[in-house]
């Protein structure tokens, strides 16, 4: 017994243990070297949810018996293995974790991050052995949760320890992203599987690896399993999992948008191309004023303008349109429905003349800048040829008898060519008065005058030409004059 200022010092009874342990956060067991459990704080029943001493059993066995142990990957402990058991096997555990439950239970109830305490009062053999428990569920509950969550985004992510740069977790959405197998990842290093190695600003990115920090968006080409590459924004958070601090990457798919954007830019190629060579006169203009963006040689050569004079310009400056309020309705309609077809309008060329054409437009967009596409038909040639053809027919008509006998004699030559050569068609039998009759039809006599020449009533006559008719297989006057020229009769 050991004196202080003359008093005696007493060893520190189980009582006073007990004391101390009362007041702990931390669980602690007290066991003798044989096995038997002496005492227990409150935090520790607490965390094998019961309420006395005698509920977590009277030796270790009982306790092992009471109790079932798994590490966190699920799998049992061996009872040798349980924590009281490697106490008295003078084993020492600085940090171990398991999952506790009571026999009855189907699933853990408890985490316990436990580690081992040896007393001895001379230096020998231990006189009590102790285990201090710290209650690490609801950290890991919120672990597992966060990695449920992990495993179930399906946003492509994976989880780096910055400690040793080693991938500990990844998600199917970076394994259906990058082709890999999830143990060919998870485990091995960046300097292994460098995912960061076609990343912008490389040195600045591996900088901010080795220190743990936040790497802001940046673009990359991703190492795909089957050598190829594929574009993506990735980004890394600093995150704490297991105590360990880590970075959380996650990546976004963008060679879609890529391939998206090389179609469009290979498909505003090929348009500009045809733009050009197109054969009908074209313009693109864009905004509410219709402003020219573009033309092509087409329209250049049929307007007289070039592109210096019309590009940025809009067509009342160049005082393009012949009817000025026709194109503002034509405009007004492409708004409201998005295109014109076929619409009959009149340019008007560099020099002042007079260009008829039909326009036809269509909203479109180019480079994400909504335009419209007009296209001009230039009709001049073939309204002139109209124009022509409408002053010919209102001449001809002018003398009526003429235009008759002569489209008559046309039409008898072409039907029997042989005819101009001399040679006579067969003729049919026809009575005297018949043959009158003909030839008066092929004057363009009508009944009434036929009567009066002949002398005879017009149903007399209507009664000739029936027979005739029938004689000579026609059913109409015109088809009768062929018939007759055809055989020299009238001519």
């Amino acid at each position: 017994m050991t004196k202080t200022n003359g008093k005696p010092l007493h060893a520190p009874t189980l009582h006073h243990l007990e004391q101390l342990m009362t007041g702990l956060l931390e669980g602690v067991i007290l066991m003798d070297p044989t096995g038997m459990i002496l005492s227990a704080n409150p935090a520790a029943l607490k965390m094998h949810g019961v309420k006395a001493l005698a509920d977590l059993g009277e030796t270790a066995d009982d306790y092992a018996a009471r109790f079932r142990l798994r590490y966190r990957d699920g799998r049992k402990l061996p009872r040798r293995e349980y924590p009281l058991m490697r106490l008295l096997a003078g084993e020492s555990f600085p940090d171990l974790i398991v999952e506790v439950s009571s026999p009855n239970a189907d699933e853990p109830r408890w985490v316990h991050q436990v580690r081992d305490i040896v007393m001895d009062e001379d230096g020998g053999d231990p006189d009590c052995l102790g285990m201090v428990i710290n209650d690490v569920s609801e950290r890991f509950d919120a672990e597992d949760r966060f990695e449920a969550m992990f495993h179930a985004n399906p946003a492509p992510a994976l989880i780096m320890r910055v400690a040793d740069q080693r991938y500990v977790l990844v998600n199917q959405g970076f394994l259906d992203l990058s082709g890999y197998d999830r143990d060919q990842i998870v485990g091995k290093t960046l300097f292994d599987l460098d995912f960061l190695a076609e990343v912008e600003r490389k040195p600045f990115v591996k900088e901010r690896v080795a220190a743990g920090k936040t790497v802001p968006q940046l673009e990359a080409e991703l190492p795909l399993a089957g050598g190829d590459k594929t574009l993506v924004i990735l980004a890394g958070q600093p995150i704490e999992l297991a105590n360990e601090d880590c970075l959380l990457f996650t990546f976004a798919d963008l060679e879609p948008r890529r391939r998206a954007q090389m179609a469009l830019q290979a498909s505003e190629r090929h348009f500009a191309s045809v733009f050009e060579m197109a054969p009908v006169a074209m313009v693109i203009t864009k905004g509410d004023e219709n402003r020219i963006v573009e033309v092509n040689a087409a329209f250049k050569s049929l307007t007289g303008y070039t592109d210096h004079a019309v590009v940025d310009r809009i067509a009342d400056d160049l005082q393009l349109w012949n009817n000025a309020a026709q194109r503002v309705e034509l405009e007004t309609e492409i708004r409201e429905r998005n295109g014109i077809r076929g619409h009959d309008v009149r340019l008007l060329h560099k020099n002042g003349e007079i260009l008829d054409c039909l326009v036809s437009a269509e909203r479109i967009s180019i480079d994400g800048t909504p335009c419209v596409l007009w296209l001009y038909q230039d009709i001049s040639a073939r309204r002139r040829g109209e124009l022509e053809l409408v002053g010919a027919i209102d001449a001809v008509m002018k003398d009526a008898n003429w235009l008759s006998r002569s489209i008559m004699d046309k039409l008898a030559t072409l039907r029997n060519p042989r005819a101009g050569s001399g040679a006579t068609p067969p003729t049919t039998e026809l009575s005297k008065r018949e043959r009158e009759v003909l030839e008066l039809i092929c004057q363009d006599l009508d009944d009434a005058a036929i009567a009066t020449r002949l002398d005879l009533s017009r149903n007399t006559v209507r009664n000739h030409v029936a027979r005739l008719y029938a004689k000579i297989g026609v059913n109409r006057r015109s088809a009768a004059i062929v018939w007759a020229h055809e055989r020299g009769v009238g001519a």
